[in-house]
């Protein structure tokens, strides 16, 4: 059962749809799961030459912050048909040195996340391949294309009932896949 769940959004705007979706998901999380906020936007790029005693403290930050989770959620928006460089770059940091993979074993969900029809499939894809190398086992379904976004919202930005339900679907399943899994 998971305890600690982290939450990634790849979109670094504050008000972004993502985050949105990523929030409403958070609040959707049953009382015993603790959820982190893993934060990417002020890692510096991986380059192995700062891979020193220490490295950037924003990296041992992230890598701490992921190794103390049970699993994680990733919501990202699509950038070019892929993932933000942000997201992308969280991975590479945890995923080193060569070793110490902090994504390793954690099951995690990909939720992409678009104001267009097709739902940020390009990113979900790209994303899921990435996890799929990190030895990240991913729930496969409900596969979580999050499009329209702006039409699934109420003027409050609340999302409306069904959108909500929908949510509700989605994690009940990824509990679920976890469970299994430990």
């Amino acid at each position: 059962m998971l305890t600690t769940v982290g939450i990634i959004v790849g979109s670094l705007r504050r008000d972004s749809y993502t985050r949105k979706v990523a929030t409403a998901f958070a609040a959707l999380l049953p009382e015993h799961v603790t959820v982190k906020w893993l934060q990417i936007a002020d890692l510096p790029l991986y380059n192995e030459d700062l891979e020193t005693t220490p490295p950037p403290e924003a990296w041992t930050v992230l890598r701490r912050a992921a190794a103390d989770c049970d699993g994680v959620l990733f919501f990202t928006p699509e950038y070019n048909r892929s993932v933000p460089a942000a997201l992308k770059n969280a991975l590479d940091v945890g995923s080193r040195p060569y070793g110490e993979n902090v994504w390793a074993h954690k099951p995690a969900l990909v939720v992409s996340v678009s104001p267009g029809a097709i739902g940020g499939f390009g990113a979900n894809h790209h994303l899921r391949q990435s996890l799929t190398f990190l030895d990240m086992p991913t729930l496969q379904q409900p596969e979580a294309y999050i499009g329209n976004v702006t039409k699934l919202m109420d003027g409050t930005d609340q999302f409306v009932p069904a959108t909500s339900d929908y949510f509700k679907q989605i994690l009940s399943q990824y509990l679920s896949f976890a469970a299994k899994l430990s």
